[in-house]
């Protein structure tokens, strides 16, 4: 007995598949992580990360002039500074790199770009953790205070969303009441809710300069077993204020995604992280697997899972296959 129905009808060719295809992504759906430094070279290589660079401003420039040709809507902003200090006081210095570069992008390309920035500690306090320490750890509320500084600043000098990825908590609340109070009510957050404590970090942390000098950050970033953690940790930051919800790294939790999608019905990005595009370039490089194929199956994977928004180092090479029309 032959089945009754058979699905293999549906999938004899191209145009057939895809006129039922199920999930699409597109360069809209795309955010760019940029690193920029205090240096004299337009950009420096990050061995780690194949084809990824640091940026100088002006070498930024450029490479945001390609980002905008491609479509892709936004990039995500990280701070090089030039010194360090306990306090990390250039994450909210006026004339900080962050804030200069996010003035010379908003300056030239205006809103044919938007402007994510990382509002964070670690790139830029002497001993690479997310705060102010107090007695060895991290003191969340002092932090707080620090966060929201920086992430005005970010706003002052022409950020069109701020994303907090400390996991301080209460930061959510801390910098939604500093923007409001200081006239900026209209910049959105984008908080890294439920951010792990992964394994998967550590090219990131070449490219940022910033691996803590000891201990590691396990004491704020969440562990890797808990879904259900992750739950609370967004339900939180969505009444404190955040108008995005991130789960980081993407690929390695496509289940807390799914169960955040199916929870909560806020626009939800995920961020592909670091050690995902490395493995996936690496092993491309030799041969393993075929990259474009690769790239594309594993960003199928985390929009089929619930994202709205693929924060991913892939963006520009989707961006040309999408602009040479070979997707």
């Amino acid at each position: 007995m032959f089945p009754e129905y058979r699905p293999r009808r549906l999938r004899k060719n191209e145009k057939l598949r895809g006129m039922i295809q199920e999930t699409e992504i597109s360069p809209k759906h795309l955010v760019y992580p940029l690193f920029v430094r205090e240096m004299a070279e337009d950009r420096v290589s990050i061995p780690s990360m194949p084809d990824i660079h640091q940026f100088s401003i002006e070498g930024l420039v450029r490479e945001v002039e390609e980002v905008v040709s491609l479509s892709i809507p936004a990039i995500l902003l990280f701070g090089i500074p030039e010194k360090k200090d306990e306090t990390g006081s250039g994450a909210y210095d006026e004339k900080g790199i962050v804030q200069r570069a996010t003035k010379a992008i908003k300056k030239l390309f205006g809103d044919d770009i938007m402007v994510i920035t990382d509002v964070c500690m670690c790139e830029y306090t002497s001993h690479g953790h997310c705060g102010v320490l107090k007695d060895g750890a991290v003191d969340n509320d002092a932090t707080l205070e620090l966060l929201s500084k920086s992430a005005l600043s970010h706003a002052v000098a022409g950020a069109d969303m701020v994303a907090p990825s400390d996991m301080m908590d209460g930061r959510v609340r801390a910098i939604r009441e500093t923007l409001d109070n200081s006239g900026y009510s209209n910049t959105p957050i984008v908080s890294y809710a439920a951010k792990y404590a992964s394994a998967l970090y550590g090219p990131f942390r070449d490219a940022a300069q910033s691996a803590p000098q000891y201990g590691d950050r396990k004491g704020y970033q969440m562990d890797p077993p808990n879904q259900r953690e992750a739950m609370r940790e967004m339900s939180l930051d969505i009444e404190e204020g955040a108008d995005i919800i991130m789960v980081k790294p993407a690929l390695f939790y496509l289940d807390v995604l799914a169960m955040a999608r199916q929870a909560f019905d806020i626009p939800l990005a995920a961020y592909s992280v670091s050690g995902e595009y490395t493995m996936i370039k690496l092993a491309a490089a030799k041969g393993v697997l075929d990259f474009k194929r690769t790239v594309l199956e594993s960003t199928i994977a985390i929009k089929r899972a619930g994202a709205d928004i693929i924060i991913t180092y892939f963006a520009k090479d989707m961006g040309r296959w999408f602009k040479e029309n070979s997707l």
